[in-house]
């Protein structure tokens, strides 16, 4: 998207950063056959993704001072990555220059605009993390660390993540969503991951479809934020796409409608709702420690501005979240 760097106010150009660890994926959209060709072909658009990579993509343009966290490799896709990052008012400087390929992702939208995936995932740079690799990029400091997705939970470097958040924890507010891939990541690896994720986070996020995925048949949201709380996390945010978003914050609970959209498709509407969620706590100073100050009043505010955020994305084509004074 054509649009140079907002300038919103974020806390002050000296404010630690917002950090995403997480993978970059290559989304090829699905382009229907032409019908004089003369040889059958599927067309294929490729577009920047990868639910951690489009949250910080989302942050850095609403002009939170963000540091993506991650593994690029040095592929096209790679290139394609950086660029897109980059341009967006990301931060590199820490990342890894991978020599493994891309992740690539086929995505096929159904009439709603929903996508149905296919990974092309083994062996990819996002996966590969070593301890020091992750030491060296989690190093300065940072008001939160959001991460998630596929590179939390597949080996290798799922675990090496997951032993870095007690570390982070101690000076920065962790925050996870899992997004939950079950034709790539059998959903019992989630359930059972999830309670010492919760252990680890200040914040969980999830969808509905996660929700679906990882707790019993008929648990309510309700019961679902308790048990999340119980085992540690005390903000339990769960988008409900069109029905809005649902929150509870140590057990108080809160909702918000979605923004009214004529939805285009929903790729990246989950990762654009964290950013302005996250994006809106940050704005109000209450990031970066275990949330102590953390009001319900401005869970509220950043429930109903994550909702303005994903909803823009879900009037565009792929996940390309609006900048500032688009809002």
């Amino acid at each position: 998207m054509p649009a140079p760097p907002p300038t919103a106010d974020t806390g002050g150009a000296d404010a630690a950063p917002v950090a995403v660890l997480g993978e970059c994926v290559a989304d090829a959209f699905v382009r229907p056959p032409a019908t004089d060709a003369g040889t059958p072909a599927i067309g294929l658009d490729v577009l920047p993704g990868g639910g951690p990579a489009n949250t910080a993509v989302a942050l850095a343009r609403l002009a939170t001072p963000t540091r993506f966290l991650g593994r690029i490799s040095g592929d096209v896709f790679g290139r394609l990555f950086r660029d897109h990052l980059a341009t967006s008012g990301v931060d590199l400087s820490h990342t890894v220059a991978a020599h493994e390929p891309s992740t690539l992702a086929v995505a096929d939208l159904d009439d709603d605009g929903r996508a149905d995936y296919s990974f092309h995932a083994e062996n990819t740079a996002d996966f590969q993390w070593t301890a020091q690799e992750l030491a060296t990029a989690a190093d300065g400091p940072l008001t939160c660390l959001h991460t998630g997705s596929l590179a939390l939970v597949r080996p290798p470097g799922g675990e090496e993540i997951e032993a870095l958040l007690s570390d982070v924890r101690n000076r920065a507010t962790v925050s996870i969503d899992p997004n939950v891939r079950p034709l790539l990541v059998d959903p019992a690896a989630y359930r059972s991951a999830l309670p010492r994720w919760c252990a680890a986070a200040d914040i969980l996020r999830l969808s509905d479809d996660d929700l679906t995925h990882l707790a019993p048949e008929g648990t309510t949201l309700e019961q679902a934020a308790d048990t999340f709380h119980a085992d540690g996390a005390r903000l339990v945010v769960i988008t409900l796409g069109a029905d809005g978003v649902f929150a509870s914050l140590d057990g108080e609970r809160l909702h918000a409608p979605a923004t009214p959209v004529t939805v285009v498709d929903s790729v990246g509407a989950g990762d654009s709702f964290m950013a302005g969620f996250l994006h809106s706590l940050h704005a109000a100073g209450t990031l970066g420690t275990r949330l102590d100050t953390l009001r319900p009043e401005q869970v509220a505010t950043a429930l109903h501005f994550g909702a303005r955020v994903a909803a823009a994305v879900c009037g565009v084509r792929g996940a390309n979240p609006p900048w500032a004074g688009e809002l």
